[in-house]
């Protein structure tokens, strides 16, 4: 089946569920046996890898549907469902490291995660360098015996770098370290990481899966190998998400591929737009052919999102805040993946640790989501029109 029918029916079990669409809500933490063989069986099941209810912290036909349906989709063995994309890029770090460990974080990678490595990971004893996004095989110069994990972002949050996975999975594997990828801007639908070497895959469900900017839910994948080790950190550590997150997540799954395809569209239009207004220095999106990391795009990916980033020509805050504050279509904030199109204000320059950003141009990351452009358009001309009127 193409991608866009497994959407529609993967993960779904009608003739299990009475005949009903949609797996419904399980709210469930006690479940009742009928006798002690039951019990034993399903626990033994359980530990063989199969699917079967025997608390609601290890999974429900509500949480299974979802995650059925991400891992087949993304094209990897088994799913677990989080509670919020930080949760599993910091459940899926923890599931395959021990004190003493070494990872390498690539340095444009999404803020929150660098701040668990950082904050957390490190207290530990798990050391984690970041490295240039653009280092490709290279990487291999940069691990040590004891390092286990090489985590990926593409492309990268805020600045837009294109890594190249495979040649980064290459030189990993021939390391024994494994890859995971931070999946969240392509989605499953637009980018497939185990065909190109990611061992697990992340993604921040709260995004493009969810769409409606009103669930906070999380997704690990791994292959067939790793699956035990990361299905048993998950359940060590409690993590579990609410049936209720996870019907919405499951139900806005259906719908990505029109809303992706429409995101895409709008964004490229948009895009296309901004390089020839005169207040913009460069624009940070993949799709476009000047973009460094096209090529890359155009041979990995399927697709791409309504997520990029533009610069401007160098002016003054004041300036900024004049093209930023009185928007009407696009809302002030942080996430990204719904209807809605958002704007924030970032500078990298704050963080960047392996590679150096000059700020001069100062970056700004839309996200573009389903209304009509041409309004986008207007509004983000009107914002230019403070913007000089501020100079």
């Amino acid at each position: 089946m193409k991608d866009e029918t497994k959407l529609v029916v993967a993960g779904r079990s009608p003739e299990s569920n009475f005949g009903i669409v949609n797996v419904p809500v399980y709210h469930a933490s006690t479940v009742l046996y009928s006798s002690l063989e039951e019990l034993q069986k399903r626990h033994i099941d359980r530990a063989e890898g199969k699917q079967v209810v025997t608390y609601g912290r290890m999974g429900t036909p509500t949480t299974w549907s979802l995650e059925n349906a991400v891992a087949e989709i993304e094209g990897g063995y088994r799913s677990h469902v989080f509670p919020s994309g930080l949760a599993a890029c910091a459940q899926a770090i923890l599931a395959f490291t021990k004190t003493g460990d070494h990872i390498l974080v690539t340095d444009s990678v999404y803020g929150p995660t660098r701040a668990f490595c950082n904050n957390v990971l490190s207290k530990f004893g798990v050391e984690t360098t970041f490295y240039d996004p653009l280092i490709g095989s290279g990487i291999s110069e940069l691990m040590r015996p004891n390092t286990t994990i090489v985590f990926t972002e593409s492309p990268g949050s805020q600045t837009f770098e294109m890594q190249d996975i495979p040649a980064i999975a290459g030189a990993a594997h021939k390391k024994n370290a494994i890859v995971i990828m931070d999946n969240t801007w392509a989605s499953p639908l637009y980018y497939k990481p185990f065909s190109h070497g990611v061992d697990v895959s992340i993604q921040a469900g709260t995004k493009y899966i969810v769409g409606h900017s009103d669930v906070m839910i999380g997704t690990v994948t791994t292959t067939k190998e790793l699956w035990p080790t990361l299905q048993a950190s998950a359940a060590g550590m409690g993590q579990t998400t609410g049936p209720d997150d996870v019907y919405l997540a499951q139900r806005g799954l259906r719908t990505l591929s029109v809303r992706l395809k429409q995101h895409m569209e709008n964004g490229i239009k948009i895009a296309e737009w901004l390089k020839g207004q005169s207040q913009v220095h460069s624009v940070l999106h993949p799709a476009l052919k000047d973009h460094p990391g096209h090529s890359l795009w155009k041979r990995d990916f399927l697709g791409a999102s309504g997520l990029f980033s533009f610069r401007l020509n160098a002016v003054s805050m004041e300036a900024v805040a004049a093209f930023m504050d009185h928007l009407e279509l696009f809302g002030m904030g942080y996430s990204w993946g719904g209807f809605e199109s958002l704007v924030i204000y970032a500078d990298p320059s704050s963080y960047r640790t392996a590679t150096k950003w000059d700020n001069t141009n100062p970056l700004i990351r839309l996200h573009i989501g389903l209304e009509d452009p041409d309004d986008l358009i207007a509004d983000l001309k009107a914002g230019f029109d403070r913007l000089d009127a501020a100079k």
